[in-house]
């Protein structure tokens, strides 16, 4: 059961996370400049934004759920099924960020849940 609350938690909080520090980075524009004084002032920029602190801390929680799963987990079971978080990406990207995600994206995201099921029952 605890299994299932880290894998939860890495998945969800982890791709929320990197959800919002997109829709910080959306805000902010595209970089184009990448000298450093430019950088440290779109780092700036970002670090003011609500959006992007909830994405830290949601991807720290999601960072110390890896940390606590993998004391007591194979490494080569844990970073298969974390790879859901590509389905939680694409759900993400689809409805909170409004992108458009094509069939293609699909068929490769619903091969790595096919991908994980297989070691998941692999596990057993």
């Amino acid at each position: 059961m605890l299994e299932v609350l880290f894998f939860s938690l890495i998945v969800v909080a982890g791709t929320a996370g990197e959800l919002c520090v997109s829709r910080a980075m959306k805000e902010i524009g595209e970089v184009h400049d990448f000298r450093p004084a430019a950088l440290v002032k779109v780092l700036g920029r970002a670090l003011c934004l609500k959006w992007m602190w909830i994405g830290v801390a949601f991807m720290t929680l999601g960072f110390f759920s890896l940390l606590a799963i993998l004391s007591f987990e194979n490494v080569s079971f844990v970073v298969p099924v974390t790879a859901l978080g590509y389905v939680a990406g694409a759900l993400g990207g689809r409805f909170f960020l409004g992108e458009r995600v094509n069939w293609r994206r699909w068929a490769g995201i619903f091969l790595v849940c096919v991908g994980v099921t297989l070691v998941v029952i692999g596990k057993g």
